[in-house]
């Protein structure tokens, strides 16, 4: 499972760092960034939780 954050939809909430940290960070800009590849199987719930979180609904995970 991967994720991806569509950077001209994201406005840096920073919503998904604070629900799933392992999977999200944000940028020297303030905008979220994508950590690691591949998103661990103890970590799917979490991000999938961001992803429908995202105040703009700039996080796609599958």
């Amino acid at each position: 499972m991967k994720a991806v954050v569509d950077e001209d939809r994201c406005r840096g909430h920073g919503v998904c760092c604070t629900l799933c940290p392992e999977v999200f960070d944000l940028s020297d800009d303030g905008y979220a960034v994508v950590r690691v590849l591949d998103i661990p199987p103890e970590s799917e719930q979490a991000a999938r939780g961001a992803a429908m979180s995202c105040p703009e609904r700039a996080i796609t995970v599958g």
